[in-house]
């Protein structure tokens, strides 16, 4: 097996919320810097996931086709030898004339994933669509994104519309190009609970696969979703299709943040109020695991999902996304180092783990609010981009020796980050478990 390698990602998100266009090239200025890809090189990264956007390539029309500034970049990485990740969908709902519930996004997705192959047959590696299953429930069940839909309908129609979407697409591309790799990227995150909650549970660990399942041909007659999804409306079609001609990832990406593992917990009172909300008439604080003194045997973390991932369907993997948002650079530089050795202790165990990718190069705006808002918080990445040029931060020392040695080492590393330290956990949650209810 070669070495674990290091990959390197743009966050491009390009969405509507609350009837506003989002857009993270425009917002982080990567748009008009031809040079931050110089940048990228530098750090020896020859990987990196890059948008070929549905969005800004036809904004208006799929007879009306914008591929300048693509061009110019994809010619720039390849001059540069670094390998694109083609993304197509970056948790957007596609331009003004489409969107996730419309029954015809699967196919003009596929002819928009042609005309991309066509014009750039030399790219071997495709995300048509990043995270479906994330995207599905921010903009179907939650109400974050366009179309805003709040129900289980809403949400099922966007999650198959995406699935069939990602399997035409990667058909169209192959037929320009028949070994064009399917890179699929997907939040795992597993959720926790406690005891009167252990149904809710179930059922969000249960949903997790789903989009994975779907593109692999599991979602049968005898698979739990799938009367579910028949109920609320998504075809029998469509959904035995997807059984006959799957369309399994040649590498599953896992997107893990720290974030990502969540705790449900009865117990509301205990909790900040805006951390409380439901489902199914239950009202529990939904947080992140890491703020709750969980038993030993509940385990959080990149590592834990991606050995579930490996257990479950036996197909390379990849971490695709590995950020924190934090004030503390130093502590940006202990996640991605955590994820680093967490794959390598993986790879001795027999996993097929091929790499681990530093998310975002040149940071992300507005996260913290799920781009609901539009407050201007920056949080940077390898780079931050309030300096002319983009200047590294601490991450770029650990990404340029991950990249060309797969070894960082520094006193401030060895640290326990704030995921990992006593302080971390919520007042609330701490006195729950002091007191053993």
């Amino acid at each position: 097996m070669n070495s674990l390698q290091l990959w390197g990602g743009i966050e491009c998100t390009v969405l509507r919320a609350g009837g506003e266009w989002r857009d993270q090239l425009l917002d982080t200025g990567h748009h008009d810097r031809e040079t931050d890809l110089d940048l990228v090189a530098s750090l020896g990264i020859r990987k990196l996931r890059y948008p070929v956007l549905w969005e800004r390539v036809a904004p208006e029309s799929l007879d009306r086709l914008d591929w300048s500034w693509t061009d110019t970049r994809l010619a720039r990485l390849r001059a540069l030898g670094c390998d694109p990740i083609a993304g197509l969908v970056h948790h957007g709902s596609g331009p003004a004339y489409t969107s996730l519930l419309d029954p015809e996004f699967p196919e003009k997705l596929a002819r928009y994933a042609g005309l991309a192959a066509a014009r750039y047959p030399w790219v071997r590696d495709w995300t048509p669509v990043n995270e479906p299953l994330t995207t599905a429930r921010f903009s179907g069940l939650y109400g974050h994104w366009f179309p805003h839909g709040q129900d289980g309908r809403s949400f099922l129609t966007a999650l198959m519309n995406e699935c069939r979407g990602v399997a035409l697409a990667m058909r169209a591309i192959r037929e320009v190009r028949p070994d064009a790799r399917l890179i699929q990227t997907e939040d795992l995150g597993r959720v926790f609970s406690t005891k009167p909650l252990a149904g809710q549970a179930a059922h969000e660990n249960e949903r997790r696969w789903l989009s994975l399942d779907l593109l692999c041909g599991r979602v049968d007659r005898d698979h739990p979703w799938y009367a579910i999804m028949v109920a609320e409306g998504v075809p029998q079609a469509h959904l035995d299709e997807m059984v006959a001609n799957p369309c399994p990832p040649d590498i599953i990406g896992i997107n893990h943040y720290v974030t990502s593992d969540r705790f449900l917990d009865h117990r509301v009172a205990l909790y900040p109020p805006e951390t409380v909300g439901g489902s199914g008439g239950q009202v529990y604080a939904d947080v992140e695991a890491v703020r709750v003194p969980l038993p030993p045997h509940y385990e959080t973390g990149a590592e834990a999902r991606l050995r579930e991932a490996w257990e479950r369907y036996n197909l390379p993997i990849a971490v695709t996304e590995a950020h924190l948002g934090c004030r503390e650079p130093e502590e940006c530089v202990r996640w991605l180092v955590e994820v680093w050795h967490g794959a390598n202790r993986l790879r001795q165990e027999g996993v097929d783990l091929r790499a681990v990718t530093v998310w975002s190069m040149f940071g992300a705006m507005d996260w913290c609010s799920l781009l609901r808002r539009r407050d201007n918080a920056y949080e940077p990445g390898v780079f931050d981009v309030r300096h002319d040029p983009p200047r590294p931060t601490p991450l770029a020392e650990a990404v340029r020796a991950l990249a060309t040695t797969g070894h960082f080492s520094h006193p401030d590393v060895e640290q326990p980050g704030w995921w990992r330290r006593e302080d971390r956990y919520l007042a609330g949650a701490r006195l729950a478990a002091h007191s053993g209810d």
